[in-house]
């Protein structure tokens, strides 16, 4: 039951984080980091779609951390990518290639592989205690300098590096998530409001969304979700032993099938983060360049026009020019009396 609501939660995040790239791609690339870019994604349906739809896969995920071992859940949530590869083949109309489904085969013989390890008896080794929590701040440290480092590149290296980072701080939010659960159970909810593991995991949380979505608008999604997907499990799986006490098998043959499985898990997570269906994914309805709209102009006149023929000078009759005839034509005409000035 438990492993089903983990798929379930990884089927809902993968469709979630398709939709959220396809909007976040197209921000403009100088809104990387800036809390302006979640302002401008909040506009777009298809992002807010995407997002609710991850968060609904994040609170399944809560239920399947609270119930499974770290080492058991991170795998299973993992496969939210073969759930994207499903969603992006109908969105860009492309076929797998021979690439993408190996890659997809690996994925989920490397979960296989890891979830039978956890389900044989055997010798085991435990050496986790809730004293070692500031390794959480060790794998903080280490995603801040993934985000530097992005911070300092461009395009592809920058979603990648930035990816990484986010799949730390998404790993940490994992294991405060399994310790909310832990202080959940059994108490009033007062305990859970005044404990810090709910108040880290809520900043965990919020910081992890904003990097991813700084990932996405940097790059592809080939470029960020594999350092986020393969980021996420290390992190979390190493909490999960380190301050859980997650059993290790010691048994050579368990330890061959852990470490086989979980390289698997790596490689098939880059092979199918890379898929070129993937790579393709664009917004549905991109913005239509706007034409440029021609400069007015007067028409052209032909070159006949600018020599227009000149009107020929009216001419009065010789005999009204005479001096004698203009005499007496001033003569006639009717004197007007100049306008007196009022006497003071």
């Amino acid at each position: 039951m438990n492993i089903a609501i983990a798929l379930m939660a990884a089927a809902l995040i993968g469709a979630g984080l398709v939709l959220q790239q396809q909007s976040a791609e197209q921000a403009p690339k100088s809104y990387f980091l800036h809390l302006r870019l979640i302002t401008e994604l909040l506009r777009q349906r298809r992002w807010v779609a995407g997002i609710g739809i991850m968060v609904s896969g994040q609170l399944l995920s809560v239920w399947a951390i609270g119930h499974l071992e770290l080492t058991v859940a991170e795998p299973l949530l993992a496969t939210s990518l073969l759930f994207a590869l499903l969603l992006a083949v109908p969105l860009t109309g492309q076929r797998l290639r021979r690439r993408e489904l190996l890659g997809a085969l690996l994925l989920a013989g490397g979960v296989a592989a890891l979830s039978v390890s956890r389900s044989v008896s055997s010798a085991g080794m435990v050496f986790g205690s809730a004293q070692y929590w500031p390794a959480a701040a060790m794998i903080a440290v280490i995603a801040l300098l993934f985000l530097r480092a992005g911070w300092r590149r461009s395009g592809s290296l920058r979603g990648t590096l930035t990816g990484a980072s986010a799949g730390l701080v998404f790993g940490i939010s994992d294991a405060l998530t399994r310790r909310t659960m832990e202080v959940a159970t059994g108490h009033p909810l007062s305990v859970l409001l005044t404990s810090w593991p709910a108040y880290s995991l809520l900043a965990a949380s919020i910081v992890g969304i904003w990097l991813m979505e700084s990932s996405f608008n940097a790059a592809p999604l080939n470029s960020s979700l594999p350092a986020i997907t393969a980021a996420e499990p290390v992190a979390g799986m190493a909490l999960g032993v380190v301050v859980f006490g997650d059993v290790i098998h010691i048994s050579p043959g368990l330890i061959a099938l852990q470490s086989a499985g979980f390289a698997a898990l790596v490689i098939g997570v880059i092979l199918v983060a890379r898929a070129h269906v993937l790579t393709s994914l664009r917004a549905a309805r991109p913005a239509l360049p706007r034409p440029a709209l021609p400069r007015p102009a007067l028409p052209h006149l032909p070159a006949a026009a600018h020599h227009l023929p000149a009107l020929p000078t009216p001419h009065l009759p010789a005999h009204l020019t005479a001096p004698p005839v203009l005499a007496r034509l001033s003569q006639a005409a009717p004197q007007i009396p100049a306008a007196q000035t009022p006497e003071a």
